[in-house]
């Protein structure tokens, strides 16, 4: 993945951006805003860049040591990085807005949703995409694996997306976790035709040995005896006029515990904004992403957004693809086509 849009870099506006992020979007935005000759800063809360692409997703499904070398060919341009910097906690938002003279959001979604059953904030429920995280942390030597939970015994996962699929990647393939584990099930709340995930995903874990549990759903999470149990109910599809899935349904009487050493949330994503709701001016929608026009630009002049938290969850691809466009209108903008 290349993210430099030109072989030089063209003389200086004297424009500077401040991009918040430094996942698909913002890179691929870094990329073609320098190319057009404008300063470029990006802060990010990770140690390197990357985003989810470099902490989110296993070692085997994207070589990691291409977007280092993107990464580096950003920086031999003179774009400039400060790691270990989350906006909106070590820096305020307004301060970057008030020294630059446009600032792009692009800081994904890095919180997990919840379930909203009873027991799920036990300390052995997991929210997935965070454990993912802390497990590349250590890997790549920027947290002690003390800090890592490491599973054991029988771990379930709820869910049946991209993040599903990397939890039992780790579980059942990284060296440093794989030793414990010795079951994982799958449980979805539809069947698996219906699934984010693809058919050719599901047969590939299930030639790990992952078990798939379709039309369930948790209802409770508990502890009795020293044990640890997982309620699930099973489920029906129902249609409905106007939806584009069946509706699950629980199916009343039909509620089974399983016994669980660990659950892992990974029913999806949510957005997550370099600030509080309401603040700035900057408006955001129902779902928590940041509202724009179709210049890209939020409900304050000057900020533009791009990628997942302009979005919601998506693959790296339309991130990118997001960044990109964001740039020409930041671009448009700094030069008074905006």
């Amino acid at each position: 993945m290349k993210f430099l849009r030109c072989k030089e870099v063209p003389k200086g506006t004297g424009k500077r951006v401040v991009i918040v992020g430094a996942g698909p979007a913002g890179l691929a935005a870094a990329g073609v805003l320098r190319c057009y000759g404008h300063e470029v800063v990006i802060y990010d809360m990770m140690p390197e860049a990357g985003g989810m692409m470099m902490f989110g997703i296993p070692d085997d499904r994207l070589p990691k040591d291409r977007i280092r070398e993107s990464v580096k060919e950003l920086m031999r341009a003179g774009v400039r990085f400060l790691f270990n910097v989350k906006v909106g906690k070590d820096v305020k938002l307004d301060e970057l807005m008030a020294s630059s003279d446009a600032v792009l959001i692009a800081t994904g979604t890095w919180k997990t949703r919840e379930l909203g059953v009873e027991g799920e904030h036990l300390p052995w429920v997991l929210p997935a995409a965070e454990w993912i995280v802390e497990v590349h942390m250590a890997r790549y030597g920027y947290l002690s694996w003390n800090h890592v939970y490491k599973p054991s015994g029988t771990a379930l996962i709820v869910g049946a997306g991209l993040t599903a699929v990397d939890v039992a990647t780790l579980l059942l393939t990284y060296p440093e976790i794989k030793g414990g584990v010795k079951r994982v099930v799958l449980s979805y709340r539809r069947t698996r035709d219906l699934a984010p995930m693809r058919p050719s995903e599901f047969e590939q874990l299930e030639k790990m040995g992952v078990e798939i549990m379709e039309l369930t759903q948790p209802v409770k999470i508990y502890e009795e005896g020293g044990k640890r149990y997982v309620r699930l109910v099973k489920m029906r599809l129902e249609s409905a006029p106007g939806e584009k899935r069946p509706r699950p349904v629980p199916i009343e009487g039909s509620e089974f515990d399983l016994g669980a050493d660990v659950v892992f949330k990974a029913i999806g994503e949510l957005p997550t904004p370099p600030f509080e709701k309401g603040a700035y001016g900057i408006e955001l929608n129902p779902d928590g992403t940041i509202k724009v026009d179709e210049n890209f630009m939020t409900t304050r002049r000057g900020v533009f957004a791009a990628g997942d938290v302009k979005t919601g969850p998506s693959l790296i691809g339309p991130a990118y693809k997001s960044g990109i466009d964001a740039a020409v209108k930041i671009h448009q903008y700094l030069t008074g086509g905006l």
